[in-house]
């Protein structure tokens, strides 16, 4: 098969990647920038090599002819969650989007492979923007837990090494270390609300700190520079004592100094003009 031809074929997939992995990366911003906790810890994706494509035509019996219907996961996106109790929020986000359709899912937690494999596949339908018009692509989306990701990224490498031949004693060890994931996401989830208190705070913080330098930024229009500077010397005071009460207290005043500044900008403008 002609280069030219492979990339035909492969482009609308490439940008259906870009694409979904950008709307992802979005959501997980949007919940950020919020305060609110995110199910989305992480956001990849990947366009399967041509010499994958290839290898997976001959395992399935795969024709040319049938590539973009017989193949899901010519595109992939992986979504990473910190707990087992994200995972069905992650899929319920999915199922609700408008841009996308989900033809099928693949519960690999609940029915985990032989190999000790766990994951959850959602099959969507996704429509991309091309310069001969619309394509719609098949996409396989996985979500997993960051312990789940770790396993299967091991257990992928030794599969490419051993030709999807491992040997027993390794296949053991992975059966083994598979149970050891399944235990430690269990025991995340039993401090889950504590790890997410300690998330959530360290987000409002952060926030907060930015909100702040952007007020003092923009004092620099209405006040006097040795204003500012006091302002900021009473901001690093603040910050260094890692109070987050004190830090909302001083957020609050600074928004009411700056609301005052610009007041008087607005009467002094509007006094200019009468």
């Amino acid at each position: 098969m002609e280069i030219q031809i492979w990339r035909d074929l492969l482009d609308p997939y490439d940008l259906a990647v870009r694409e979904l992995t950008t709307k992802f990366e979005h959501l997980r911003y949007e919940y950020k920038s919020r305060g609110v906790y995110c199910p989305i810890e992480q956001v990849t994706g990947r366009v399967k090599t041509i010499s994958s494509i290839l290898d997976k035509m001959q395992k399935k019996n795969i024709e040319m002819s049938e590539i973009e219907e017989r193949m899901e996961d010519i595109a992939g996106i992986r979504i990473i969650c910190q707990f087992v109790e994200d995972i069905p929020k992650v899929v319920n986000l999915i199922r609700s989007r408008g841009d996308m359709s989900v033809t099928h899912e693949k519960d690999y937690i609940t029915n985990a492979k032989t190999s000790g494999y766990r994951s959850y596949h959602v099959i969507i339908s996704y429509s991309v923007e091309l310069m001969n018009g619309p394509k719609t692509i098949q996409a396989e989306i996985q979500i997993r837990t960051m312990g789940m990701n770790f396993w299967s990224t091991i257990e992928h490498s030794l599969q490419y090494k051993y030709k999807q031949n491992i040997p027993d004693h390794i296949r053991e060890k992975l059966l083994k270390s598979a149970d050891a994931i399944v235990v430690l996401d269990n025991e995340m989830s039993l401090v889950r609300d504590e790890i997410m208190d300690a998330q959530n705070s360290m987000q409002h913080q952060t926030n907060l700190v930015a909100e702040i330098l952007n007020n003092i930024q923009n004092l620099y229009k209405y006040a006097n520079k040795r204003e500012i500077a006091k302002i900021q010397a009473e901001f690093y005071e603040v910050y260094a004592e890692n109070d987050l009460e004190k830090l909302e207290r001083f957020h609050r005043q600074l928004d009411m100094i700056s609301e005052g500044y610009r007041a008087q900008e607005l009467n002094f403008t509007c006094g200019e003009t009468t």
